[in-house]
């Protein structure tokens, strides 16, 4: 026959949509044309295929080759198409089989020696491919280069072929039993994920180990305010490992993520992401961008951890394309030809000095800086970003010698344990952790006594708060009731959360 019909997946942000691979040869002059909107890389696959087949020792074809990506309107990028182009040639012109190729979905980039090269984004394609085989009731193996089959396995139940060259996968539909098939890939048995610094390195400091905890226990945001040295970023690289533990969903969802970005390691799986950029990253680089878009480090971030340490010192406009994401959970990046919408429900944890000098508050060490500059630097960091931090919190610094004294901290397992007993609680009672809550379930989960109320109340007038920042400390309110095993939000648990609201200006 003269034409083939192949199955692969295009990326357009998050999602994988199926493209159709349609390969004609016609006579005429001989010439290889691929239409269906394709990107630079996809033109160029066009060399890659027909040095992939010669080195294959397949014949190419001299007629009027035509591809078609379909649909027309969708961008088609990267090298991903270089393998189901090259089968649809050898089908359509007779070289090889082509009965079977519905029954499977073709990704791969083509050295020009024939051999598969990896791709980006095989665990975002399996998971859409399986989801349709799920909607309508078709089940498609995906064959893909080996080097992918890893990450595309941690699809449950998604049947992945991995191969080597070209000539494997033609030797597949070629044969007529089992002998140079290609075999499905096992999944491996999930190692344990990597452990996280401990937190009995951590000596002291057990106000900020007990406002981190209960930021983990309802996954609040939060800001550390101390001077140099005091431990904040040692607290937060070790506070991924006291969340709790992550669903197959989440786990699938930021794998997918990563998948994206630069590959994914089965490795990984289910811990934690901790992303720690520097404060001269751009805003591209934080929410994510580029032509085709790809995800920034609040994506990256997604399901774990963002830490951003010296805040002020991030570039104002780029610290205020977090408001949107810490309250929505998603980003949309709009460019003139397309959209993408990537998942960013990250826990924030911000560090910072108190002011430019570092040693304001310090017990030993004499802070130079005029109130004018101290209020300057703390004013780099906008009201309406500090007013979606749920907690604010004073780190301060220890005298040598109580330093000395100190025992070693409480380790990261039995802090772990107590954070999953009352995360498992929130979850048991409204299906989501406290700081997802909307309006309309705080007013039913988080109502707190009258004496509790009334403190609260006061503190907003007092404090001049928002509407927002009355309702983020009530969440952290029923977080502290639930660490305490309280089913109803009592004063002790207002005032406890409303310290955590103070380290700068009174929001």
């Amino acid at each position: 026959m003269s034409l083939a019909v192949l199955k692969s997946r295009a990326l357009a942000g998050m999602h994988a949509p199926e493209v159709t691979v349609e390969v004609h040869l016609a006579n005429g002059l001989p010439s290889f044309t691929i239409v269906g909107l394709p990107e630079t890389e996809v033109k160029e696959s066009k060399d890659r295929v027909r040095a992939a087949l010669q080195n294959a020792c397949f014949e190419f074809p001299a007629r009027r080759i035509t591809v078609n990506l379909a649909p027309a309107d969708l961008p088609k990028e990267s090298g991903r198409f270089d393998l189901p182009i090259a089968l649809g040639i050898l089908a359509a012109s007779g070289q090889m089989p082509g009965e079977e190729l519905d029954h499977y979905e073709f990704a791969g980039e083509l050295s020009l020696s024939g051999e598969l090269r990896p791709i980006r984004g095989a665990l975002a394609m399996t998971h859409a491919m399986h989801r349709a085989d799920d909607s309508d009731r078709r089940r498609r193996a995906f064959i893909l280069p080996r080097a992918n089959a890893e990450e595309a396995s941690l699809v449950r139940d998604a049947a992945i072929f991995p191969a080597d060259t070209l000539l494997q996968v033609c030797a597949h539909f070629a044969s007529a039993n089992g002998d140079t098939r290609l075999s499905r890939h096992r999944a491996a048995a999930i190692m344990s994920p990597p452990a996280y610094p401990d937190f009995a390195d951590v000596k002291g400091q057990a106000q900020a180990k007990r406002a981190l905890e209960i930021a983990a226990t309802g996954g609040h945001s939060i800001l550390m305010v101390g001077p140099p040295g005091t431990g904040k970023s040692m607290l937060a690289t070790r506070f991924p490992g006291i969340l709790p533990p992550m669903t197959d969903d989440e786990a699938l969802e930021s794998a997918a993520v990563h998948s994206l970005a630069n590959g994914y390691s089965a490795r990984r799986w289910k811990t934690r992401p901790y992303r720690a950029p520097h404060h001269t990253a751009s805003g591209v680089a934080l929410v994510g961008g580029g032509s085709p878009p790809r995800p920034g480090e609040i994506s990256l971030a997604h399901r774990g951890v963002l830490f951003l340490d010296e805040l002020p010192e991030f570039n104002r406009k780029v610290l205020e394309v977090l408001r949107e994401p810490l309250e929505s959970g998603h980003i949309t990046i709009s460019r003139a030809a397309r959209q993408a919408d990537f998942p960013a429900r990250f826990q924030l944890v911000a560090a910072m000095n108190p002011c430019p000098c570092g040693y304001l508050g310090h017990h030993a060490s004499k802070c130079r800086c005029t109130p004018d500059a101290v209020a300057r630097y703390q004013d780099k960091i906008s009201g309406p970003l500090l007013d979606r931090i749920d907690m604010q919190i004073q780190v301060g610094a220890l005298p040598q010698e109580d330093l000395l004294k100190q025992a070693d901290g409480e380790p990261s397992a039995a802090i772990a344990g107590r954070v999953e007993r009352a995360f498992t609680a929130q979850i048991e009672r409204q299906g989501k952790a406290n700081h997802a809550l909307s309006g309309t379930e705080i007013d039913t989960h988080c109502k707190p006594d009258a004496a509790a109320e009334q403190l609260l109340r006061t503190a907003m007038a007092r404090l001049n708060w928002s509407a927002r920042a009355y309702h983020r400390v009530l969440k952290v309110a029923r977080t502290i009731a639930d660490m305490a095993g309280a089913p109803e939000i009592g004063q002790a648990h207002v005032a406890e959360a409303i310290q955590y609201r103070r380290a700068l200006r009174e929001h």
